[in-house]
Parts: structure tokens; C-alpha cells; sequence
């Protein structure tokens, strides 16, 4: 060893014992662990938006909310996306509306200011879709002039161009219920305007008919058309009347054990208005107990409200468990027995949407939240399953290991044809959606990424190499299917030799997933695919050592790689250093003492940037776990590479 990598090596040793020992206290008696996703005050002003139109806002709810959401505002006046990111119009629209309605006189410094970059910025007439439709809900936007999304679309085979199974899970649950509310056009009437919000700016010229957003736009007059047709008599009486009835049935059969829809708000909170649109009353037993779940996903502290998005327990479960693995943590110690049982009995065994496009497929796998049956997806399932192995539940581990088993064939059953992996449906690759004039915000497919597709070929190389009940034939399956995401994750790697990270901002994400599962997979950390991404990993260090990439990169690639140093961030280019034989390099003594120098007295980390991804360029999140159990895996891997001499 060395000179000098000695003390490095118990120097890092002791950041990893308090960062494992904190993590360890925030396990749950169950086992599981779950850290708040906060995202912004879209979520707030929404949730009051909704408690209005069904009529159960209440004096606190509204009071609290109100607390939370100017708690948020900037001096400037304006609500952002994610932390310190720009002013963002949508967002600052629905804040100031929600603000209204908790009695916020428009004259007062912090409205004033809000409404006039509100018009500067476009105003209501520039405003996305989705902000427009929540106003349309108050009379405060003619639905006229918002795109067409009739129910009828629910009668559309699956093999049937812009069916709803072309749409991603999380739109697809959206759009049905979107489509039962705007077929009703209600109107809540609020006892304020928002004229002060309105630019006077004309509405947007149209797309020429010779491209694909002008055809649609062409589609979407047509459609308008319909409308009008459906809400004659005879019509909505026959066809628009079974299409309602058929999307109701839709919502309901996918209601989860906790009442959500999905796991997730948009989806949740369209769902409760389609329903009520449909005539369920506020005590029916439907309603009730999406509203009930509802309480489940606030936050309340220092006479604030807040709501998340949506919860991960399984997926920060899983990093947890990876994260003592790679500390040395395994099955002798009683906490993370407790985790594992907790995680095996979380594996969903029935079918849900993914089996339109596989329908012979056997269910197995994971979701992201508590209950979410109708939509496991395959980057929890790969992280469930290293995470397991990771601890030490072997091959022959009972009921565990014949969980993982089926999660692995379920994964390797949801490969796209392109060799690559999506997250929750296969072959969700229709561009189509991504045309139509609704969808002006956030991913409406889910085609294969580099992160999940890197985070399936690490979990399968694994299981190859430990798992030695798995037959010949399913042997030589799985590798085709290893060999097939490495030459996926070759034809994707950028110019500048990072890769594209869907779930995790951004480059540094995608790229800390990448280089570790090719390595897993036998890729020689001298081949010209590593070196290229150490090479650019050790150019985007920050000067102070660590790694940070600020999320307005997903529009802007002058902010790929840059940005201030986050914990999180850190790590992950950590993990791709380790694993390409960088642990001697500067580059990572760096970044390890940047990690050690910024570990706070309690053993974690403090993260107010937002690192995880909902939808690039319009929807992130700050996983308020990341901070601490991706450094606890980088430093363990780091604490035990070094103890090996480097190798």
C-alpha cells in the first residue's frame, strides 16, 4: 500500500461508520427505509385546488398550505422548478392562484411581484397545458381553448395507434382520468379573477399543416369538433356515455390497497375528480379512501403543509440494503434480516398493465411505493434484487431467493426489442404521443434508458456469476440478453463518452450507473468505453473535489457536468471511478475528502439540490435519502478496494 493511503483509508473508514450508523437509525421498526421526495409547490397549490373543487378545503388545510407555499417564494417573487433553478411560469401561476384562494390580497408586495413576472413571462396565454386545464376547472380559461382529450380514446385496441398503452404508466393513468373531466367541463366558480395574470399576448401561431405538430394541431380542431358532437343528445347518450362508463371502470379497477392511483399525484388526483364527475359521492368508499391516502403523503411541521409527490420505500429500501452491503453489512446483523423480509414480502405477484404488451409473461418483481400492484417496474426489481444478493441471501435462500428468481425472469421479460430496458413498459417507444398538443409537459413514453438499462445488465451479470441454479438454457438467455444491453448502452454512450441519465441528474447519474454495471459484466476497465467516461468524469470535477450537475442540463448542454457539488452527485462518480480502477487517482482522493470534509456531526450529508428526475426538463425531485446511502456505497467500495491494495 502506498505511503500516505493508510491514514486515507481510516480516515474514510470513519466517515463510513457514522454515515452507516445514521443510516441505520432511520430504519422503520418494519424494516423498511423512506425518505421524503420533495419536489415543488405545484403539489401544494394543487392539493388546494382539488379540496376546492370537491368543497372540503378546510381553514387549516388552506392556512398551512398557504404557510408552506410562500415559504417557497423567492425575493424576486417567483417559485422555481427545482432548488435555485430559474423562474418558472407555470409553477408560479398555480402558487399565486393557491395563494388567492388563501385570501393573499393581490396588492401585497409578494403577489404584486409574483403577477408581474407572471405577464412578463407570457402570462396565463403562455402558459403549459396542465396549468390552463386547473384554471379552466374555476372558469378562469375557456375550455374551448384547451386540447381535446375525449373519452372515446379508452375504445382504441392496443395495436391501434395513440391507444392509451402507447402512453407511459404514469400518463396513461393521467389521461384516462383527464379524459372523464373534460368530456363533464366543469366549472367551480371562484370569488376572484386573475386578470392581472394575463399578458394580452395572442395565442401562439399554428404549426404548418406539412409537419407532424401541425397535423396534430389540424387533429386537435377535429377533435374539438367531436366535442361538440358528443354533447348532443342522441350522442352522449350512446357513444360518449359507454366511453365514460368504460374509462370509470378503468379508474376503478386500478385504485391501489392505499386508495392511490398509481402511487403518484397526478394520476391520484384526477382520478378523485373523474369520480366525483361521475356522480361518487365524498363518502363513497372509493373517494374515501383516496382521500384517506392522501394524508399518508403530508408533511406537516412549523405550522406548514406539504405534500409528496409520491413515496419510494421499496427503491430506498433497496439502496439502503446495496449501500450496508457495500459497507460490509450482511445478514448476521438483525436490522437487515428485518429489511430483507420486509422487501421479499413486497414482491407483486399479480399481472398489471405491462401485460398488454407481455401478456404470457409471469408476474414477478417490485414497485417504487408501498402499494403500487398494477405497475412494478424494472429498475426497482434490478435494484431489489442486487440489494439482496448484495447482503448475502443466496440462490437457495427459501422464499427470498425464489422471489428473486422470478423477479429476474420478469426482468428479463421486459426487454425492449432494441436490446435497451424502460422502466415500466416495454417497448414504450411511440413518438406519436410525444406530439399531440396536450403533451407540452413531462415524458409521455418510456422507452429504454441508459440508468435502468445499466442497472438490469449489472443485476443480471451478477446473477450469472453467483447464482448457480440457473439452468443451461436460461444461462445462455440471460447472457444474450447481458450482451445485448452492453451493446445498447455502446450505441448510447455519448460523443463525450458520459451517458444520458433518465432518472437521476444527469450525465453523472447515467454515467455512475453505467461504468459499474459494465465492469460487473466483464467490460475490461481498460476498454476505450471506461477510459472515455473517467476521462470525462475527472474533467467535470469541481475544484473543491467533489461532483455536482445542475438539472437545467436536460435543455441546456453547456450545464452537462457542471454544477455545485451535491453529496449525492459525489458519489455516483465515485462509484464509476472505483469501479474502472481509479481508487489510487487523485480524482478520488478528492472526491472521497470532499465527502469526509462536508459529512456533518450526525453522520449525513446536508442536499438541498435536487437530484432525481421525474421528467427531464420539467419535473424534478430531491430524494431526501440520496444524500446518505449513495456515499455509504461509494465509501464502503472505496474502504474496501483501498484495503485490497487498490485493486
Amino acid at each position: 500500500m502506498e505511503v500516505g493511503a493508510e491514514g486515507r483509508l481510516d480516515a474514510a473508514r470513519s466517515t463510513l461508520q457514522r454515515a452507516q450508523e445514521h443510516l441505520f437509525g432511520l430504519q422503520s421498526a418494519a424494516g423498511w427505509w423512506k425518505g421524503e421526495l420533495e419536489t415543488n409547490v405545484t403539489m401544494d397549490a394543487e392539493d388546494l385546488l382539488l379540496r376546492e373543487f370537491l368543497g372540503i378545503r378546510t381553514a387549516v388545510e388552506t392556512m398551512e398550505s398557504a404557510n408552506w407555499i410562500r415559504s417557497q417564494q423567492r425575493s424576486d417573487g417567483t417559485w422555481a422548478a427545482f432548488y435555485e433553478g430559474p423562474a418558472e411560469l407555470s409553477t408560479s401561476i398555480e402558487a399565486y392562484v393557491a395563494l388567492r384562494l388563501a385570501g393573499d390580497d393581490p396588492s401585497e408586495p409578494h403577489m404584486a411581484k409574483a403577477a408581474a413576472f407572471i405577464r412578463e413571462a407570457g402570462g396565463l396565454e403562455r402558459s403549459r397545458v396542465f396549468t390552463r386545464l386547473w384554471m379552466a376547472l374555476f372558469g378562469l380559461w375557456p375550455w374551448g381553448d384547451v386540447p381535446a382529450l375525449p373519452p372515446e380514446v379508452i375504445f382504441l385496441p392496443p395495436w391501434f395507434p395513440l391507444n392509451i398503452y402507447d402512453f407511459a404508466c404514469w400518463a396513461r393513468q393521467t389521461i384516462v382520468a383527464l379524459t372523464v373531466v373534460a368530456a363533464h367541463r366543469p366549472v367551480r366558480t371562484l370569488p376572484f379573477g386573475i386578470e392581472e395574470l394575463r399578458s394580452g399576448l395572442p395565442p401562439k401561431a399554428p404549426e404548418p399543416l406539412r409537419t407532424m405538430r401541425g397535423a396534430f394541431h389540424l387533429l386537435d380542431r377535429v377533435l374539438h369538433r367531436w366535442e361538440a358532437l358528443a354533447r348532443r343528445r342522441l350522442v352522449r347518450a350512446t357513444v360518449r356515455e359507454a366511453a365514460l362508463v368504460a374509462a370509470e371502470r378503468w379508474i376503478v379497477k386500478r385504485q391501489e390497497a392505499d386508495g392511490c392511483w398509481g402511487g403518484i399525484q397526478p394520476p391520484w388526483v384526477y382520478s378523485l375528480m373523474a369520480l366525483h364527475l361521475r356522480g361518487y359521492a365524498l363518502d363513497h368508499p372509493v373517494v374515501e379512501r383516496g382521500l384517506a391516502g392522501l394524508d399518508g403523503f403530508t408533511i406537516r411541521e412549523n405550522g406548514m403543509r406539504r405534500l409528496e409527490a409520491c413515496q419510494s420505500p421499496v427503491w430506498d429500501t433497496a439502496l439502503a440494503l446495496v449501500a450496508l452491503g457495500d459497507a460490509g453489512v450482511g445478514l448476521e446483523d438483525e436490522r437487515v434480516v428485518r429489511a430483507v423480509e420486509w422487501i421479499s414480502g413486497e414482491e407483486i405477484r399479480v399481472k398489471g398493465d405491462w401485460a398488454v404488451r407481455r401478456p404470457r409473461l409471469e408476474p414477478g418483481g417490485w414497485a417504487f411505493e408501498f402499494a403500487n400492484d398494477n405497475y412494478p417496474d424494472v429498475d426497482d426489481t434490478a435494484e431489489v434484487v442486487l440489494a439482496m444478493r448484495k447482503v448475502g441471501v443466496g440462490p437457495r435462500g427459501g422464499a427470498a431467493g425464489a422471489a428473486l428468481a422470478r423477479g429476474r425472469r420478469w426482468v428479463e421479460g421486459m426487454v425492449s426489442s432494441d436490446g435497451g430496458w424502460g422502466a415500466f413498459d416495454a417497448d414504450n417507444t411511440e413518438e406519436l404521443c410525444t406530439k399531440l398538443p396536450f403533451c407540452d409537459f413531462g415524458a409521455v413514453i418510456d422507452p429504454p434508458s441508459a440508468d435502468v438499462t445499466a442497472h438490469v445488465v449489472e443485476m443480471l451479470a451478477r446473477e450469472l456469476r453467483i447464482d448457480g441454479d440457473i439452468t443451461p438454457p436460461e444461462r445462455a438467455a440471460a447472457q444474450a440478453l447481458v450482451d445485448g444491453g452492453i451493446c445498447w448502452l455502446t450505441d448510447h454512450q455519448q460523443p463525450d463518452g458520459s451517458w444520458f441519465g433518465r432518472w437521476g441528474a444527469n450525465y453523472v447519474y447515467g454515467t455512475g450507473a453505467v461504468v459499474p454495471a459494465l465492469v460487473e459484466a466483464g467490460v475490461d476497465p481498460a476498454d476505450p468505453r471506461i477510459r472515455r467516461a473517467t476521462g470525462w468524469l475527472e474533467a467535470h470535477q469541481n475544484g473543491d473535489g467533489g461532483f455536482g450537475e445542475d438539472l437545467r442540463s436536460y435543455v441546456d448542454a453547456d450545464w452537462a457536468g457542471r454544477g455545485t457539488s451535491t453529496p449525492s452527485q459525489t458519489a455516483w462518480a465515485l462509484l464509476a471511478l472505483i469501479a474502472a480502477g481509479e481508487v489510487q487517482a487523485s480524482c478520488t482522493s478528492s472526491a472521497v475528502r470532499w465527502l469526509q470534509d462536508n459529512q456533518r456531526a450526525d453522520g449525513t450529508w446536508d442536499e438541498p439540490f435536487f437530484t432525481g428526475t421525474g421528467f427531464p426538463g420539467d419535473f424534478y425531485i430531491n430524494y431526501h435519502l440520496y444524500r446518505l446511502v449513495f456515499p455509504v456505497s461509494a465509501l464502503g467500495r472505496y474502504v474496501a478496494s483501498l484495503g485490497n491494495g487498490g485493486a
